[in-house]
């Protein structure tokens, strides 16, 4: 169990014990942050069994299919969630980078959540969570999974996140000629651009708290709202969608 989400599991734990589960729970926050391990460690403590190992009659689990949940995978999730629980306390579904729900998926879905029934709980995964329609936000209790702390020993790494934070200070000063060749070289170089999107994004970030605080910066507060939703939907592109990954980048590189 990852230290700072304890106060997740304690909640939830409480939550079992006290026989408050809501029907529907929605796990918000950015990549790698043990969202999906923490609903598998959750429903394993309800169950008091593994259910990674072995297909369990109470659990069904969904995840994308071609970067996308279709309406078919929901049609399953509520028929097996209208079912009684066959040897478990409830029958309960995950479902996986909810935010790629296709828009007949989250209309079939909507209506389950508008009439929870019986002894089900759903469990929605996502770092993406504006995607869904707000009134599947609206009916999910949402859980937002804050920042894991990193130890700062591994100076290669903290050379990188350091570089990534240089060239960026450099390329908002610079022309469209020098951003777009930056661009270019980061994509014929094969950097991990997800990772350096999500810099950014806390770069920008930081920036937008020192402007509310202190009501100090060069960006406008309504440009930098615009810059951070780019970012985030530039990062969506890149993870989910077989778009060009030089020509968002390029896109985003005008907002800059």
């Amino acid at each position: 169990m990852i230290i700072s989400h304890q106060k997740i599991w304690q909640f939830l734990t409480k939550s079992a014990e006290i026989g408050r589960l809501s029907h529907a729970y929605l796990f918000s926050g950015q990549e790698k942050l043990a969202k999906k391990k923490l609903a598998f460690e959750f429903v394993k403590w309800l169950f008091k069994e593994d259910i990674e190992k072995k297909q369990h009659p109470d659990f069904v689990f969904v995840s994308p299919q071609k970067k996308e949940i279709q309406i078919s995978q929901i049609r399953e999730v509520i028929w097996r969630l209208s079912l009684k629980p066959s040897i478990a306390p409830f029958k309960i579904a995950i479902i996986d980078q909810a935010h790629c729900l296709n828009q007949e998926a989250q209309n079939c879905l909507l209506k389950t959540l508008e009439e929870p029934k019986g002894k089900a709980i759903l469990f929605l995964i996502s770092q993406y969570p504006e995607l869904l329609f707000p009134t599947i936000r609206s009916r999910c209790q949402i859980i937002k999974f804050p920042l894991v702390k990193k130890e700062e020993s591994d100076p290669q790494k903290l050379k990188i996140h350091q570089k990534i934070i240089s060239d960026l200070m450099r390329i908002s000063k610079s022309d469209l000629a020098f951003r777009f060749q930056y661009i270019k070289k980061l994509t014929e170089e094969h950097q991990d651009l997800k990772e350096i999107l999500e810099i950014w994004l806390k770069y920008f970030r930081g920036i937008l708290l020192s402007v509310v605080s202190e009501n100090s910066s060069k960006y406008p507060l309504l440009r930098l709202k615009n810059i951070i939703q780019i970012i985030q939907n530039t990062n969506f592109l890149i993870s989910t969608t077989n778009v060009n990954p030089r020509l968002a980048l390029e896109m985003l590189m005008l907002e800059f």
